[in-house]
């Protein structure tokens, strides 16, 4: 199978039409992947359709294509599933979105915790919160979803905790826990992942998420790092009740 190179746009082109691509894309197809007229593509606005396109002409200034026809092609998985993330570091932070974004995160919410090494707020949150977005998008140029998850505002744990209304179900991972993923019922609804940073959750916050209707879940006898255990729980549980 061909893989056709995949960009997100803002807004849905009209078929049999000409279309010029957004800066960013046009860069990438014309600079990074070096295509040419006549090739392929696909664009998505994040609605869930698709169009097949053709590169219709192609220079220094700017990417044109020769829109086709839209289809509704759904890759999403049958979960809904919110990954409450506590903020780390970096690269950490990075690779834990994109891979949540590829195993089928419905929606991320960047949480403070009292442990969380970096510390957020303001503009500074907002401009972190735009970079996580635009990686989002590019994580789902390149595993084909056509639905791109949201990346809701900072908040503290404690806030988005007081904000949960209709949670009915959420697991928090816990290495001292002593139920497992296999001891839970399969999800009827939309379900919360809340794992911790690089510190982990303090003693009060595990409290509160208990308070809150949270069941906490051990991922195994190993204390897993914080960018590996949100995406080993989540594929468990695609692999236990959603699509792998």
């Amino acid at each position: 199978m061909i893989v056709m190179p995949r960009f997100y746009i803002l807004k849905a082109p009209v078929t049999d039409t000409l279309y010029v691509l957004p800066a960013q894309a046009a860069h990438h197809a014309a600079r990074v992947l070096r295509m040419a007229a006549g090739e392929e593509l696909v664009l998505f606005d994040g609605s869930g359709r698709e169009w097949r396109a053709t590169v219709a002409r192609i220079d220094k200034r700017e990417v044109v294509v020769n829109v086709g026809e839209s289809s509704a092609i759904s890759r999403e998985s049958p979960l809904s599933i919110v990954l409450a993330q506590g903020i780390s570091s970096g690269e950490r932070m990075d690779f834990t979105l994109q891979k949540a974004v590829e195993l089928g995160v419905t929606r991320i919410q960047p949480i403070a915790c009292a442990r969380s090494v970096v510390k957020l707020a303001g503009e500074r949150a907002d401009k972190r919160r735009e970079h996580w977005q635009n990686l989002v998008v590019a994580a789902c140029e390149q595993c084909g979803r056509n639905v791109v998850p949201e990346v809701a505002p900072v908040q503290s744990l404690l806030v988005w905790l007081g904000s949960l209304s209709t949670l009915r179900s959420g697991i928090i991972l816990d290495p001292a826990a002593e139920g497992t993923l296999h001891t839970l019922p399969p999800p009827q609804t939309d379900m919360a992942i809340l794992a911790g940073p690089e510190g982990g959750f303090t003693a009060e916050e595990y409290q509160r998420a208990a308070s809150a209707g949270f069941v906490s879940i051990r991922l195994g006898p190993r204390i897993l790092r914080t960018e590996t255990a949100a995406l080993a729980a989540l594929s468990a549980i695609q692999v236990l009740w959603g699509d792998l």
